[in-house]
């Protein structure tokens, strides 16, 4: 799902002279919902595992997808190639495409740019148990020309016949080949009333295969990028989206999804309002920020080291990441910090090892100390669904964790720690605010 950073195969370094237009963004924006893939709401939920099985499997999820994310930060190169495995996504969004719409069901994934679906005829695709999209059956659907400014501007394309063509490869050795298209994109706001955005660019899939699950059609890209949701919703939205993630229990009892907004809906003000700029980085797909600090409690503890020496762009904020992942020294000075301050004695042997800090108690309230992130110009203060979950009825963990030593150090902050609060982004005045809030008010 996030892209190589140096070439990307649908990267464009040209203006487009097309516009999004929709009138309902633009009068006073909308929402959709996000669907957790743990949540009953979602076609990936399976009744028969239990809690902790599906955290565990999460975890794992995410330990493979912040050794991606970590790779592709650093990668060079000239290959289309993104080294995220191809279903480590968090949520899933339904989208419709092309006239009349067709719905399809994507991972929604803030770590990658791509819209893209399969196709129809899909010469060898993976096997999904919804109906393929068919661009024969939408009046709107246009391919993207081999000779046109579009296709000559993208890196790693290439021609079938006269139409222009993408390929995509995933860490975990699944791919997506086919054409690049421009076609009307819909969103089902939850006012209920529809939100299109013609000539929206996409993927049509027509060679796809790997990990992906059968209950899902492809990819929604919300990074950074100009070829993402995001950026080519742009004048509509005022370059502006937020979401607000519901806790994992409300989520886990089919109670409230989350939601992603758009537009004036994802205007993040008042009242505990602060706001940190986003840093511009390779690759564009992924948000930055600069976290100077943690403080455990009133223990202020440097990223870095000492005061000032935290480098700028050095975490990356990402909704599709459960935990939050820091370096080792880092993260061993933060639990050092924190264990000092629990009267509770630590498990010794943690039943998951990407969880190190366990505490062995039937309750969540062990009275630890408020967890406070110092980012650049806002100091976001952490409760206790932010920084524990519980593993099973027996364990209570910390949901910070080191990063594996294979990784390296590239922070990432995670989806825990942003239950529970507002978090807009506004691309043009390049920040990032975060509101404490009840999600599932929201």
């Amino acid at each position: 799902m996030a892209l190589s950073p140096a070439k990307i195969a649908v990267t464009f370094s040209v203006v487009f002279t097309f516009c999004l237009c929709s009138l309902e963004a633009s009068d006073g924006g909308f929402s959709v919902e996000l669907i957790h893939r743990d949540s009953p709401r979602s076609p990936l939920y399976n009744p028969a595992e239990t809690p902790t099985q599906r955290l565990r499997k999460s975890l794992a999820r995410t330990i493979a997808r912040a050794n991606s994310l970590s790779q592709t930060a650093a990668a060079t190169g000239s290959a289309p190639f993104s080294t995220i495995t191809s279903n480590a996504g968090s949520y899933l969004m339904n989208i419709s495409i092309g006239t009349p719409p067709f719905q399809i069901l994507g991972i929604a994934d803030t770590g990658s740019d791509l819209i893209w679906t399969q196709c129809e005829p899909c010469n060898d695709c993976f096997e999904q148990v919804a109906p393929l999209f068919d661009p024969q059956k939408s009046s709107t659907y246009r391919d993207v020309s081999c000779t046109s400014s579009t296709c000559s501007s993208l890196d790693g394309t290439n021609c079938g016949g006269n139409t222009c063509q993408y390929s995509y490869s995933y860490g975990d050795q699944s791919y997506t080949r086919g054409d690049v298209a421009v076609e009307t994109v819909t969103l089902s706001s939850t006012s209920g009333r529809p939100v299109a955005f013609p000539r929206t660019i996409i993927g049509c899939g027509h060679d796809n295969g790997g990990t992906f699950d059968n209950k899902t059609s492809g990819i929604i890209g919300l990074g950074g990028g100009s070829v993402s949701l995001i950026s080519q919703m742009g004048q509509a939205t005022g370059s502006k989206f937020a979401y607000c993630l519901v806790p994992l229990t409300a989520e886990a009892k089919g109670e409230k999804s989350s939601q992603l907004s758009f537009g004036s809906r994802a205007e993040v003000t008042g009242s505990g309002t602060v706001s940190t700029p986003l840093v511009p980085k390779s690759p564009e797909t992924f948000y930055f920020l600069t976290l100077e600090a943690i403080s455990v409690g009133r223990n202020r503890i440097e990223f870095g080291g000492s005061a000032g020496s935290a480098s700028e762009g050095n975490i990356i904020i990402d909704s599709g990441t459960t935990l939050t992942l820091l370096p080792d020294d880092f993260y061993s000075q933060i639990e050092s910090a924190l264990t000092n301050q629990i009267e509770l004695q630590p498990v010794d042997n943690p039943p998951v090892p990407d969880l190190p800090l366990c505490y062995r108690t039937k309750t969540d309230n062990i009275n630890a100390p408020v967890l406070t992130a110092h980012f650049t110009g806002a100091d976001v203060k952490l409760g206790p669904l932010n920084t524990f979950i519980r593993l099973d009825e027996n364990n209570l963990c910390f949901a910070f964790a080191p990063i594996p030593t294979s990784v390296g150090a590239k922070a990432i902050y995670g989806n825990i720690a942003q239950v529970n609060f507002l978090v807009g982004y506004d691309i043009r005045k390049k920040a990032v605010s975060f509101k404490p809030i009840d999600c599932t008010k929201f």
